[in-house]
């Protein structure tokens, strides 16, 4: 490859504005959807998303969980548009996360939500897209445009509408301020020095992402840009489950990429990344607690769900640096384009 700068590259130093924009652009309608949940006060919600936007729904699903106490389940897209059947939705609430808002089971989904009785809630990069059209509210990411195949900034502001809305919804003031403070620190996080991970994978195909809580939702969007930038096999896993088999395939040299928040559960996860890490495994894991995996450098937010927003975007930079040092072309991973449109 050529020496110059990704358009990736690009559009993860550009997250720190688009968040800004976001925050500057979006109060309006996130307070108004959040309204409408307080009032419905719903007793269940579901999300809809593929990709990196069901990473999305399941940092808002543990986000919501742990606020609110509301459980949240993802539903199968294909329920409502190969299988054409409804489901009991009825005053539940409906987020349906999609940067093009153009995926017609995603869509289709929606579609089935409103008609029946669910409050949906649309979080998009295009407002005019088709799945806006089938929910009460449509949140704009005010992301800009991104062309890049793999999504970053349209994933991290993603996150941030989510955590917005909850906080709007709890009327949470710590959260509230802890989103309102992201834009200075993803200045500082994607520019954070994490080549130890890239040093580690060498020539080998697999490792392993690891994640508890929240931060899980983190891992399963790391192992997928792995996949799509890198071209290496890559896991996700919460630290609770790899302990339950998958541990058992780690040898001297493995990687593994831990991602935790100040939270509960980083006592738990730093210790089975040090158990993993002292089988001879290559561990690198964001936090200085560990003793005998490696630490990465972090920029903490001062409050645990807005964490992993700042850890992601570190390891966005390091990912993309992976994939140029392996030759490959992280603008294009080879048999993707940049909108999925799945019936």
């Amino acid at each position: 490859m050529t020496d110059h700068q990704t358009r990736m590259r690009r559009e993860i130093l550009e997250i720190p504005q688009a968040v800004a924009r976001l925050l500057d652009q979006g109060q309006a309608d996130v307070t108004k959807a959040a309204a409408d949940l307080r009032a419905l006060d719903p007793a269940f919600l579901v999300t809809v998303a593929r990709g990196s936007s069901d990473h999305v729904a399941t940092f808002f699903k543990y986000a919501t969980e742990l606020t609110l106490g509301r459980p949240v389940a993802s539903v199968g897209p294909s329920v409502a548009s190969i299988y054409e059947r409804r489901l009991a939705l009825g005053g539940a609430g409906c987020i349906a996360v999609s940067q093009s808002g153009q995926s017609p089971d995603i869509v289709a989904m929606a579609r089935m939500a409103r008609e029946a009785g669910a409050l949906g809630i649309a979080l998009t990069n295009d407002p005019a897209s088709p799945l806006a059209g089938e929910s009460r509210h449509a949140l704009a990411l005010h992301a800009g445009p991104e062309l890049s195949v793999a999504a970053t900034k349209t994933f991290v502001n993603s996150a941030v509408c989510a955590l917005w809305l909850l906080a709007e919804w709890a009327e949470d003031d710590d959260l509230r301020a802890a989103i309102r403070g992201l834009p200075p620190l993803l200045e500082q996080a994607v520019t954070l020095d994490w080549d130890g991970p890239g040093a580690a994978l060498g020539a080998g195909g697999s490792l392993y992402c690891l994640g508890r809580g929240p931060s899980y939702a983190l891992a399963c969007e790391a192992a997928l840009k792995f996949k799509e930038t890198c071209q290496l096999h890559a896991e996700a896993y919460s630290s609770a489950e790899v302990m339950h088999g998958p541990v058992s395939i780690v040898g001297s040299g493995f990687p593994v990429v831990a991602l935790c928040a100040a939270d509960a559960a980083e006592a738990a996860l730093v210790e089975v990344a040090d158990a993993i890490a002292a089988k001879g495994a290559q561990v690198h894991v964001t936090s200085d607690r560990a003793t005998t995996a490696q630490a990465l450098p972090v920029i903490r937010t001062g409050h645990p769900l807005t964490d992993p927003i700042t850890l992601i975007a570190s390891f966005y930079a390091m990912v993309e640096r992976v994939a140029v040092a392996r030759g490959i072309d992280p603008d294009a991973p080879r048999h993707l384009n940049k909108v999925t449109e799945t019936t």
